[in-house]
């Protein structure tokens, strides 16, 4: 098939963005998001609609009975005196990015790319709710030869979850950025790629300034139980100087330094979807409105305590984890109190929804080296790095135990290290105990 097929089904998914994002490439304007393994998709094998959320004839059908309902609910409540209720006066995030981009010069040209990401969300966001009903589960299958897609760079069969979401923010990122994200690197594919190859053009403008990290979807196995997922990423500037190879990219554009961010967020599918961003001047949460579908800001300048109670961390693994990080754990329950208030654990299981947790109410969050996967298993420049930021952002902290999470220099692209995040009394104490009862060992801060 083609470079300029039509697009796949995946791609159908990820052109329903909103009406309301006029930057928005249409899906008869762009061709279909390419596998990093060159297969492609036809549009019959989907089973998702092609339109917008509101051209969904299940959801437009759903939507005016439950107008239908509510009107009818509100003329009775009317009636019977009650008052009807009224939404909150919020900024909209586009609001939001336009005054913050034109704010910063460094990140003006990056408002686009953020609105695109912000509608990614929106669709991985209606694809986990309908992941049971549309029969979205299971190993991806290449419905050209019929075949089960390779496994990630991670050794995970890849799941038609995880390729779907990895290809709205492929489109997201390279199709809505208006040519300011030049590459992009997924956790979910060995290597990097530049947005002329994501965009399947066999011309294509790749002379923008930025390059993107994320992971489409942390904690996919949490859908079969009904329980948060999230979405994280970061965007990097591109070093001066730096060349681009016959790729279009170039490795030394995505092994920095997180200091070198600009911008960091992630996005929360749970009870309420949030947005929650960073573009190095404080952090901000939007709430995606379930009736306008619009993210509004409903967290402005968010700033996790100081010190919290909450510690967030896999204790099934407790006896594989370090000495230092079981020392801190033992003496953190013997003492039955932080910050005044009494120990309390919470682990959901996902990244995103464990961090998002601690950001609001202060803590902990842990995932440590252990025996079997001495650097840990999160990802620094899709999970670490990204989440270490907003951390920073909010006045916590992100470490690896020995050192800033910020401060460590990827060696390669799916790169792992030990990760703590959270209040920054709580992961100073935890740099405590690794220098107390740690090894000397530096090679995480090289």
């Amino acid at each position: 098939m083609g470079k300029r097929a039509l697009c796949s089904c995946l791609v159908i998914a990820a052109s329903s963005l909103h009406p309301s994002a006029a930057f928005a490439p249409s899906t008869s304007s762009l061709p279909a998001v390419k596998h990093h393994n060159g297969a492609a998709i036809p549009a019959a094998s989907t089973r998702l609609s092609a339109g917008s959320f509101y051209d969904d004839p299940l959801l437009s059908s759903s939507a005016n009975r439950s107008s239908n309902s509510n009107t009818a609910s509100s003329q009775s409540s009317q009636q019977q005196g009650a008052a009807p209720l009224k939404k909150k006066d919020l900024r909209t995030l586009q609001r939001f990015l336009e005054v913050e981009c034109w704010k910063s010069p460094s990140i003006r040209n990056l408002d686009r790319t953020l609105l695109g990401v912000s509608d990614a969300c929106k669709q991985i966001n209606r694809i986990v709710q309908r992941a049971q009903t549309d029969d979205l589960y299971g190993a991806a299958v290449d419905p050209v030869t019929g075949q089960q897609v390779d496994e990630n760079v991670q050794g995970e069969v890849q799941q038609q979850l995880d390729v779907l979401c990895n290809t709205l923010m492929l489109r997201a990122f390279c199709g809505a950025s208006n040519n300011a994200i030049c590459a992009v690197a997924s956790e979910e594919e060995p290597l990097p790629r530049s947005c002329a190859d994501v965009m399947g053009y066999d011309m294509f403008s790749t002379a923008g300034e930025y390059v993107a990290v994320f992971d489409p979807i942390d904690g996919s196995k949490n859908i079969d139980s009904s329980l948060p997922v999230g979405t994280v990423f970061g965007i990097y500037k591109s070093p001066e100087g730096v060349k681009r190879g016959d790729e279009g990219y170039s490795l030394d554009s995505f092994l920095q330094r997180g200091t070198k961010m600009v911008a960091a967020g992630y996005c929360l599918y749970s009870a309420t979807t949030v947005l929650v961003l960073t573009l190095g001047s404080g952090v901000h949460g939007f709430t995606l409105d379930p009736d306008k579908q619009t993210f509004l800001q409903t967290h402005p300048n968010m700033r996790i305590p100081d010190v919290g109670c909450l510690y967030s961390f896999n204790e099934a693994n407790s006896r594989e984890f370090t000495e230092p990080v079981q020392q801190y754990l033992e003496k953190m329950k013997e003492s039955g109190k932080i910050g005044g208030k009494k120990v309390s654990s919470r682990y959901v299981g996902a990244l995103v929804a464990d961090v998002h947790n601690i950001l609001i109410n202060g803590g902990i969050y842990g995932y440590p080296s252990t025996r079997d996967n001495p650097n840990g298993k999160l990802r620094l420049l899709y999970e670490s790095a990204p989440m270490a930021m907003i951390m920073e952002q909010a006045g916590g902290a992100g470490s690896t135990g020995h050192g800033r999470i910020l401060d460590v220099l990827p060696r390669a692209i799916h790169e792992r290290v030990p990760t703590f995040l959270g209040s920054v009394e709580n992961v100073f104490e935890l740099d405590q105990f690794h220098k107390y009862y740690g090894e000397d060992d530096d090679d995480d801060d090289e």
